[in-house]
């Protein structure tokens, strides 16, 4: 039953968060924007009662007419984008009541929805504000206070349901109203306000396969309200399940072990991504939530999977439907061509079948047709794969298909799913509302769509690199021996870039084990790699004499072979994406220069670079360049400096160890310190799109050395 408490405790809720603090709200006594921003936080903060980016809610309170100086009523409403739970003021559009509502005047019809959405920019009251929603007509046309308009799976199941109609006026006793579906507008506004003037004291509003309003008289009663109304939603399909018999009618097969499927997961991405990146360049995300593994396992995907989602939120981010592997959870992927014979055709399928659907639906204004590749890709026994413009899109639309799933599930436990009509599902997705907001996207960075491994990125030049190319928009894998330093530099990618932009990795380059797992990470991380930077390092400068063979075999395996075994690694990662890819080896001067005291690391140094010009003879047929960036006295929070180099150097030259950085720049022709950041802007030169067609070059950044000169 619905409480009639005024004041339910935390206890009374088992299926979704009771937030509200007493005290906190106190503080916004009075301010009712402020307990608006409040409320939606709280709401956001449970996914089970929205998902992210979806829903909206408002508020309306009288505030003063700048024009006239006379109170006048205004709402506040999430305004196009954004997320309630992250939501701040200026996240709101705020506009005149009298005058949204005078906009019925003006309206002429369904087949003029579009144009209303113009008009709403008439009514604004706070020009700061953010741009109107195609929402806003739902929340003006309501009377009341404050409203809540969210997606939670467990009303949603109800409202997808063959039933869900009857179910919801039997649920909650005529309580709740009903509102068949209808693309979001002003139309659709019109008609919750007609469903409340034939329902008069209703408590909320179902909108058919989409979400659900409710409300109240203050931001409090509004979030109880919502609250009660999702917790008997969860609790009716609890209820429910099992009474008309397995789950998605039984599981078809049983899932690998977690070990065995992500080992699964971490082949099969890179060649999952190149496919899917046929027309642009995509970012991937994996998972295996326990809830796909239900999902992708049953008897029931095949007859789901192609019916798609139901509510606009879902279906806007994983497309009219997902690709269903047909390969066995334990399938051998190692022969390459045998794998992709399989995918292939499968990929052209679903390519044919997103085109014919386009063309079957399209209108004589519809946008071109977009990208036919698929966004969510089920590979049974093993887990769920998505593929987007970035890593956030593509977390998120594997979230939304989750959500997608609870909304099936729910709906069969009590009653029939049923999903959008294809032509209503092309009308969302090709709105013409939704191709301006597209058109409105900040146009991509350089490496946006990318996937960076910099070894030894924790520090020094490396962390200088990943940087530099986070900076640009491309995903980084950040590695490093010292798992210190990798979770400092971690917590500092992560606070200036987001968490979807980095990953983490130990990395020891002279341990192949070490190495096939940090190329693992990064493809369940981000679907693959593109560019790798073989960065890591060690320098030791002794004479001859006092030289030890294990400081040279240490040297070497780091320096020499280290930067075999990850190019080698890397390799196999972009030849099964097939989008070819850059290698930059971060080399040094002395590969090219005598210098004494030197044996030892100029020796490595120069059997880099000829192993560089090596691969760039061997990858070119693959369309992976290899190029190298020769630095010389990177000094400043640089670790080469560590373990008695910069004594090594200093003594050779007959100088102090503090005379160094002005001895290296003085010997220059540009009489320059060289920092990391130069050397960041060196491997960025070589990858940001105007050197696509350069390969087997030696970039120097060290200030101008002549005896370095290549030729």
């Amino acid at each position: 039953m619905l409480s009639t408490s005024n004041t339910p405790k935390a206890e009374s809720f088992r299926h979704v968060s009771y937030l509200w603090d007493d005290a906190k709200a106190a503080e916004l006594e009075g301010d009712e924007v402020g307990l608006l921003i409040y409320r939606s936080n709280l709401l956001g903060a449970d996914l089970r009662l929205t998902n992210y980016g979806g829903g909206n809610t408002s508020c309306k309170a009288m505030a003063e007419d700048p024009l006239t100086g006379q109170l006048t009523e205004v709402m506040w409403v999430k305004g196009s984008g954004g997320d309630i739970g992250t939501l701040k003021r200026s996240g709101l559009a705020a506009l005149y009541v009298d005058r949204l509502r005078a906009l019925k005047n003006r309206y002429r019809g369904l087949e003029f929805e579009d144009e209303m959405v113009e008009l709403f920019n008439h009514c604004i009251y706070d020009l700061a504000s953010k741009a109107p929603s195609i929402d806003t007509p739902l929340h003006g046309f309501l009377p009341f206070k404050h409203i809540d308009h969210l997606h939670p799976d467990a009303a949603i199941a109800i409202a997808a349901a063959k039933d869900g109609k009857r179910i919801t006026q039997e649920l909650f006793d005529g309580q709740i109203g009903w509102v068949e579906w209808q693309k979001p507008g002003f139309d659709l506004g019109l008609q919750l306000e007609q469903c409340l003037n034939e329902n008069p004291g209703i408590r909320g509003i179902m909108l058919g396969s989409h979400g659900l309003f409710t409300w109240g008289d203050t931001a409090y009663e509004s979030y109880v309200n919502t609250l009660e109304v999702i917790e008997r939603c969860a609790e009716y399909l609890e209820e429910n399940y099992g009474k008309k018999g397995p789950t998605f009618g039984g599981q078809k097969l049983e899932s690998l072990p977690q070990a065995d499927r992500l080992s699964q997961a971490a082949a099969l991405a890179p060649v999952l991504r190149g496919l899917a990146s046929g027309q642009n360049r995509m970012i991937g995300h994996f998972t295996d939530d326990a809830r796909v593994l239900e999902y992708i396992n049953s008897n029931d995907l095949e007859r789901l999977a192609p019916m798609g989602t139901s509510c606009p939120d879902h279906f806007l981010r994983t497309k009219i439907s997902p690709l269903v592997l047909e390969l066995a959870p334990n399938e051998d992927l190692t022969n390459l061509a045998a794998l992709k014979d399989k995918l292939n055709p499968a990929f052209a399928d679903y390519r044919a079948m997103y085109t014919a659907y386009y063309e079957t639906c399209k209108h004589p204004n519809s946008p071109a047709i977009r990208d036919a590749n698929p966004v969510v890709i089920l590979y049974p026994g093993v887990g769920m794969f998505t593929f987007a413009k970035d890593k956030q899109t593509a977390r998120v639309a594997a979230e939304f298909y989750i959500n997608a799933i609870n909304v099936m599930k729910g709906a069969e436990a009590i009653s029939e799913y049923t999903s959008l009509p294809r032509q209503e599902a092309f009308n969302i997705e090709y709105w013409l509302l939704e191709e301006a907001k597209l058109q409105r996207m900040p146009k991509p960075k350089s490496l946006s769509g990318k996937i960076a491994l910099i070894t030894g990125s924790a520090g020094g030049i490396g962390k200088a690199i990943a940087k530099k190319f986070a900076q640009e928009g491309a995903c980084v894998v950040l590695n490093d021996i010292n798992q210190e330093r990798l979770d400092s530099a971690k917590a500092e990618f992560v606070s200036t870039f987001g968490k979807d932009t980095v990953s983490t990795t130990t990395l020891n380059v002279t341990d192949w084990a070490s190495i096939e797992e940090a190329f693992k990470a990064a493809s369940l991380a981000f679907g693959g790699v593109d560019i790798v930077i073989n960065n890591a390092g060690i320098s030791i400068s002794k004479p001859i004499a006092e030289h030890t063979i294990e400081e040279w075999d240490r040297l070497y395996d780091i320096l020499v072979k280290g930067q075999f075994m990850v190019t080698k690694a890397a390799v196999e990662v972009m030849r099964k994406q097939d989008l070819g890819g850059d290698v930059i080896n971060i080399v040094s001067k002395n590969a090219l220069v005598a210098g004494p005291n030197n044996a030892g690391y100029g020796s490595a140094k120069a059997a880099q670079l000829h192993l560089s010009r090596l691969n760039a003879a061997e990858l070119g047929a693959d369309h992976i360049r290899v190029n190298t960036v020769n630095p010389d006295a990177v000094i400043s929070d640089s670790n080469i400096w560590a373990g008695g180099w910069a004594e090594g150097r200093a003594k050779a030259y007959g100088i102090t160890v503090a005379e160094l950085p002005a001895y290296y720049a003085k010997r220059t022709l540009l009489n320059e310190v060289i920092l990391p950041d130069d050397i960041a802007n060196a491997c960025f030169a070589f990858v940001g799109g105007l050197l696509n067609k350069s390969t087997g070059n030696v970039l120097n950044v060290d200030g101008g050395v002549a005896m370095a000169f290549v030729r």
